[in-house]
């Protein structure tokens, strides 16, 4: 499995941050990294919504191009041999699911957002539903509570 890339879904979030960190400590370095950013189609956000204004899906994906590629210079600080990647796609698991068997990964990486209750029925876990439509192996890292830190490093 290490000769094959890891596929690192990245949004820019805070979670996706500490999951490249994370899979750092837990994977080792050195490893081939893609990172990759999916964008959606203006439409896909709002139903009902016809062709979207003139030049928006455009800035759209230039932004997740700048995101793709913050996230490939993380992975690159932390160790990876990392190149950014932007899809287009709608669902956003599904595209995951997809690129990660276009490229034949060794294993995909994602850090939960952790919504619990109503936030998770309105909004979904885009992690966990990769990990239920995919038989790679997914590491879902969760960002540890500053708290919870310290009293690991008593």
């Amino acid at each position: 499995m290490s000769d094959r890339p890891i596929l690192f879904a990245y949004d820019g979030s805070d979670h996706a941050k500490a999951a490249i960190n994370q899979a750092a400590d837990q994977l080792g370095n050195g490893r081939r990294a893609i990172v990759l950013t999916v964008w959606q189609p203006f439409g896909a956000a709002f139903v009902g919504v016809g062709v979207a204004p003139f030049g928006l899906e455009e800035g759209i994906e230039n932004d997740a191009r700048r995101v793709a590629e913050e996230g490939a210079r993380l992975a690159s600080e932390a160790g990876f041999d990392a190149e950014p990647a932007v899809e287009r796609g709608d669902p956003v698991w599904q595209r995951i699911v997809e690129a990660a068997d276009e490229r034949d990964v060794g294993i995909l990486v994602l850090g939960s957002h952790g919504r619990t209750g109503m936030q998770r029925v309105l909004l979904g876990s885009v992690a966990g539903t990769v990990a239920a439509h995919t038989e790679r192996p997914v590491l879902i890292t969760h960002d540890v509570a500053p708290d919870v830190q310290q009293a690991k490093a008593m």
